[in-house]
């Protein structure tokens, strides 16, 4: 007991030192460092000398009675000098108690460590108080040890729970902060949705006031649409009858004029009776040439305002009335001047008796004097029929234009055989399409154009959309392009140059040059030309007996589909383009053909039609229409190659031409007079004719 005494009164000393009253911060971290200082190797303090020898004659006096003790007590002895042999690191590496045990538990064992080491101190080696005092140094910093560590746990403890409580605190205010703001979500939803549903009912409020408003509406627009088509109802059967009664008097009207071109047929300006080779009756043939012409310009006024008036019947009466009168008199003129000549007969055959009885020995016969034409009368009133060489080259242009038709029958009756129908279609595109790319962008893509026509007619291959094509290909191709081709460019003329003018010159000037190359397609050019302008003849086609109403209007020019007429302005439009077109080809040559060879069809033929046009009786809109547009494209070309002859036409359409062309115009005719009158009267005045607009100078070549 009382070795056990002098440990803890060693243990309370070193409780008493400095290293025993060292105070420990409570807020130390979970770290290897903060235990450095208890792992460190035990080392015993430089005082602890003088408490051994304080101590040592105790300790003199216990050994002695420790040897009489039994053996029991003595075994430890030996195990506890083995224990002091273990060094420090052994004492380090053996495992603490676990750290989650209860404190008291762990003082307990801590005890009962103290006791047993204690008991396994060997005799030989507690021969000295240091090794007692150094044993508990090192249990006391075990303790101490480990009461830091169960201190550690537990810091560290709390601090998992702060940490575990702090989130839990933290997710409860997110979730706070959710439920807030789905809150608000909600709320500005249910007010959106108020919104809506309040607005919704005013929209729906609205359309309901909207629908009466409309229901309201629709019964008086029914009434009105009842009312107006009632009004309806009864325009059309006024118009009704007012067409069937204006038709009834176009009928009067073709009837009268037909009357009156059989009865003026039976005038002949160059008619002389085989019995009167000394009677005139150019007299009667102008004077019927005026009357037909009057009755030609009503019949056109009429149709463009719809149909004739009960004047306009009168009128044409009057005028038939005034033929009928006419024959009457030239008949009776022509009987008069047969019984005068009847009676010179007599005389002279009761003279030839005499002469016969004088010379009754003679045996030969005095032959009887031939009748001699006499020579041509001037005119001097105008005429409706064109000279007869004209016509007769106009009838041969219609005759090769059939004949093309005949020669390539085949391609055009192709309806079973899929190869020529194929071969017919490549054909007509190849000498179409080109016309229609004619333009005056450049003068290289205009050549490009007609060097593709030209290598076509040529029976060179040309691409098409891909395809070659070739009038090789069958027998009859050359003949179908020709036709086409000429085709197209009639269309083209009253088509694209009615509405663009400046676009006859490229036209014109690729049609020239193909014409030179290959005449047989200049000449069905023609042929297709006169048949749709014949003007550009110029030619007036009479209505002969048995020709209906429909195919006479064809003859003049106008357009019959269903058996309407096409409206005045459309058809004037058409011929504008097609005399411009023409006047435009008989002025100008492809700048890359022969020059030293003629024309094809040059100016001679311009200067022609332009005599030809004032030998012949006007007609209202049409012959100034087509005067103003012939001069203002070819009039320069003409004074250049005219000079002052054509100055003396000029003056002539001036003083004596236009006169009559107002005498055939009504007052709503007047716009292309107007024109005309207006264009040769500032010609006259500045001795100049301007060159057309759009004329293709050398610049264009360039480009």
């Amino acid at each position: 007991m009382e070795s056990w005494q002098l440990r803890f009164d060693t243990l309370e000393a070193l409780r008493l030192s400095s290293k025993g009253q060292l105070s420990y911060c409570s807020h130390w971290q979970e770290d290897e460092a903060a235990l450095e200082g208890c792992v460190a190797p035990v080392e015993l303090s430089p005082y602890c000398g003088w408490v051994l020898d304080s101590l040592s004659g105790q300790l003199a006096e216990e050994i002695t009675p420790s040897e009489t003790s039994t053996p029991k007590q003595s075994t430890p002895l030996p195990k506890r000098a083995s224990a002091e042999k273990i060094p420090p690191g052994s004492h380090r590496s053996s495992s603490p108690p676990s750290s989650a045990e209860p404190s008291e538990t762990k003082e307990n064992d801590n005890l009962s460590l103290l006791e047993t080491k204690q008991e396994v101190v060997p005799a030989a080696v507690l021969s000295s108080k240091v090794a007692k005092v150094e044993g508990c140094i090192r249990l006391y910093e075990e303790m101490h040890r480990l009461k830091a560590k169960e201190r550690l746990r537990q810091r560290l403890e709390e601090q998992e729970q702060m940490v575990r409580a702090a989130y839990a605190q933290a997710s409860e205010q997110l979730k706070r902060f959710d439920e807030l703001r789905e809150l608000k979500r909600h709320q500005e939803f249910q007010e959106l949705q108020e919104v809506m549903e309040k607005s919704s009912k005013e929209a729906q409020g609205q359309q309901e006031k909207l629908k009466e408003e409309h229901r309201h509406r629709a019964k008086i627009l029914n009434l009105k649409l009842r009312e107006a088509e009632q009004q309806r109802q009864r325009q059309e059967e006024l118009e009704r009858l007012r067409k069937e009664e204006g038709q009834e008097r176009l009928r009067r009207l073709y009837s009268i004029q037909e009357e009156l071109l059989q009865l003026n047929q039976q005038i002949d300006p160059n008619y002389r009776h085989k019995d009167l080779p000394r009677i005139d009756l150019s007299a009667y043939s102008n004077r019927g040439n005026q009357i037909c012409g009057l009755v030609s310009g009503l019949i056109r006024s009429t149709s463009e305002r719809g149909f004739p008036t009960q004047a306009d019947v009168a009128s044409t009466e009057r005028a038939l009335q005034e033929m009928r009168g006419l024959i009457s008199s030239m008949q009776q003129e022509i009987t008069a001047a047969l019984e005068e000549k009847k009676r010179k007969d007599e005389e002279e055959k009761k003279q030839k008796q005499k002469e016969l009885e004088k010379k009754e020995q003679m045996k030969s016969q005095t032959p009887a004097p031939a009748q001699q034409a006499g020579e041509k009368q001037q005119k001097e009133g105008l005429q409706v029929k064109t000279e007869e060489s004209i016509m007769q080259w106009y009838q041969q242009l219609q005759d090769a234009a059939e004949q093309c038709v005949a020669a390539f029958s085949e391609i055009a009756n192709c309806k079973s055989n899929t190869e020529v129908k194929k071969i017919k279609t490549n054909l007509q595109k190849a000498a179409t399409i080109p016309v229609s790319q004619i333009s005056s962008i450049s003068g290289s893509k205009l050549r490009e154009v007609f060097d593709k026509i030209n290598n076509l007619l040529s029976g060179k291959p040309v691409q098409t959309e891909g395809q070659a094509v070739s009038v090789t290909q069958h027998p009859q191709g050359l003949e179908f392009v020709c036709y086409k081709l000429a085709e197209k460019f009639v269309k083209h003329g009253e088509g694209e140059v009615s509405f663009h003018h400046d676009s006859a010159f490229p036209i014109a000037v690729v049609l020239s040059g193909i014409w030179e190359l290959h005449p047989r397609v200049g000449d069905i050019f023609l042929a297709h030309l006169h048949k749709k302008c014949p003007y550009a003849v110029p030619f007036y086609p009479a209505r002969k007996e048995g020709t209906s109403m429909e195919e006479y209007q064809r003859m003049l020019g106008y357009e019959v589909h269903d058996s309407k007429v096409e409206e005045q302005d459309h058809f004037l439009k058409r011929m504008s383009g097609m005399i411009r077109l023409y006047a435009a080809i008989i002025q100008l040559r492809w700048p890359y053909g022969n020059r030293q060879g003629a024309h094809p069809h040059g100016l001679s033929y311009g200067w022609r039609w332009l005599a030809q046009m004032l030998n012949l009786e006007p007609l209202a809109d049409v012959t100034a229409m087509l005067l103003l547009d012939f001069l203002e494209v070819c009039g320069n070309a003409l004074m250049k190659q005219y000079g002052i002859q054509f100055w003396k036409t000029m003056f002539f359409i001036q003083k004596a031409y236009i006169p009559r062309i107002e005498a055939v115009t009504s007052s709503g005719q007047m716009g292309c007079l107007s024109r005309l009158k207006n264009f040769v009267q500032k010609c006259l005045r500045a001795e100049e004719i301007p060159l057309p607009k759009g004329i293709l100078t050398p610049s264009f070549w360039r480009t």
